[in-house]
């Protein structure tokens, strides 16, 4: 049995059957933890548990297919280690943060309770829903999904038509004091978006007179219903030099320019942000993007709107890159932000530059609870590795990325099959043939493949499509 497979067949149910009824444990928070990449830590939620506890708490599973099967999915987990883990501690801005987890401004964070549970679960800080000085008024529905392989409920992509807070300026602003107020530990930032100069400098001073540690300047939100605001300013790096530079000159605590990922080449802005004084830069917002899911239009009519979810997460990372490796920009720090679900998500990021990162869709899809995880996942893979300080992340993978003209193309990695594990689907054969260089062929005989060693370009297809796992890579080689 696949265990991460069979963890993402959980419904992840509230107040889980399965953990009811089992006298001596929680099955349902291991299965959580082995679907959000913390398998290592699973075991101390069950080692207590009977075969009786498990066969109770799989009888009880409310699958809508079938149950769950905990008993093999649970049995064989490896023992927690009792070692100390380091803390996940780390400077933002000049801000000492608890660990680098932070809720996006958006649907998650848009009033006191919801931010407070939220820091009572782990997370270290907020960056508040968008605040602005206009009404807003939504559609509705206003959210649309694209779901793997058809699963309800189990979405890579999430369309988001939600503009800003609804709630009076003022309202907000007290809800940031008293956040403030009573997590004085953790990390309140404001996220402001105005429409014209003197909005954004009363909206940023409001901020700091609430007691907010930092602001976030909204110049990306893609779904704005009037004109000159949200993404229409991140795409123009002059507003976005003359916005920041403003907002700059009326606060003393860090501003935080948010950039849009609908732009061409994000560092021209950013560059703007950069050379106003902006302390550090969020990325990256929605993409704009067309879905046509059924239910999802409003009135019987269609539009274009935010696009994130997991399956950004790479144009994410690709629009960080370009800003972090970007000559004239030094000395300053950023916070990712797109697709991120697990630790290990959250880590590429920190490896790539980020000191921060924000998480939004996989919180409307799991609930604030997927940061125990975060926590728990990061810490083990630290001291598995002797690190100490989450900062000696910061930015380690950076030496590694090269201009695709400055690869190595003198030497091949072929691809090496296991055939104990191989179960003889013959899918690598297929889409070499249709796909890649007509390099492997079937044995029909014994249903494994055969690789014709001078078709090989080491392209690794046929590793990619391999539903087992069972082609890795072998050595590195000079071509012949």
């Amino acid at each position: 049995m696949n265990i991460l497979e069979e963890a993402h067949r959980c419904l992840l149910c509230a107040d889980a059957p399965c953990t009811k009824a089992c006298k001596n444990g929680d099955p349902a928070r291991a299965i959580r933890a082995i679907r959000f990449d913390n398998k290592a830590n699973a075991r101390q939620w069950v080692k207590d548990c009977t075969d009786e506890d498990l066969a109770s708490a799989e009888k009880a599973c409310i699958h809508y297919d079938r149950p769950i099967r905990i008993r093999e999915m649970l049995k064989d987990l490896q023992e927690v280690s009792t070692r100390p883990l380091p803390s996940l501690a780390i400077d933002f801005c000049g801000i000492r943060c608890e660990n680098p987890f932070f809720l996006a401004s958006s649907a998650v964070c848009t009033n006191y309770e919801m931010v407070a549970r939220a820091f009572d679960a782990g997370w270290a800080g907020v960056f508040y829903k968008t605040i602005c000085l206009q009404d807003i008024r939504e559609v509705s529905p206003r959210f649309d999904a694209v779901y793997a392989d058809g699963k309800k409920g189990d979405f890579y992509g999430f369309r988001n038509m939600e503009q800003l807070s609804e709630n009076p300026v003022d309202v907000d602003f007290d809800i940031l004091r008293r956040l403030k107020q009573n997590y004085p530990s953790k990390i309140v930032i404001a996220s402001i978006m105005g429409e014209k100069e003197d909005d954004w400098t009363e909206l940023a001073k409001m901020a700091e007179a609430a007691g907010c540690d930092a602001v976030e300047l909204n110049f990306s939100c893609p779904q704005m219903r009037q004109a000159g605001m949200g993404s229409d300013v991140g795409q123009d790096p002059e507003l976005v030099t003359f916005f920041t530079a403003y907002v700059k000159r009326s606060v003393s605590i860090p501003v935080i320019p948010k950039m849009t990922p609908n732009i061409s080449h994000i560092s021209q802005p950013a560059m703007g942000a950069y050379f106003a004084g902006a302390d550090a830069i969020s990325a990256i917002n929605t993409i704009k993007s067309v879905t046509m899911g059924e239910g999802s239009a409003v009135g019987g009519c269609q539009t274009g709107s935010g696009y994130s979810g997991r399956a950004v997460k790479p144009i994410a990372l690709r629009h960080i890159l370009a800003m972090v490796m970007n000559p004239m920009m030094k000395n300053i720090q950023y916070s990712g932000v797109g697709g991120i679900e697990t630790w290990r998500d959250a880590l590429e990021f920190i490896q790539l530059g980020c000191r921060n990162v924000q998480v939004c869709t996989a919180v409307m899809q799991y609930g604030y609870r997927i940061v125990e995880d975060m926590i728990s996942g990061l810490q083990t893979y630290m001291a598995d590795r002797g690190i100490d300080k989450v900062s000696d992340l910061v930015g380690e993978l950076l030496p590694l990325f090269r201009l695709p003209s400055d690869l190595d193309r003198d030497t091949i990695v072929y691809p090496k099959f296991d055939s104990a594990r191989c179960i003889g689907c013959g899918r690598c054969t297929i889409s070499c043939a249709d796909g890649g260089h007509q390099a492997l062929v079937f044995n029909e005989e014994t249903r494994r493949p055969q690789l014709i060693g001078p078709k090989c370009v080491g392209c690794h297809l046929c590793r990619l499509v391999c539903p087992v796992g069972a082609i890795s890579s072998s050595k590195r080689i000079m071509k012949k």
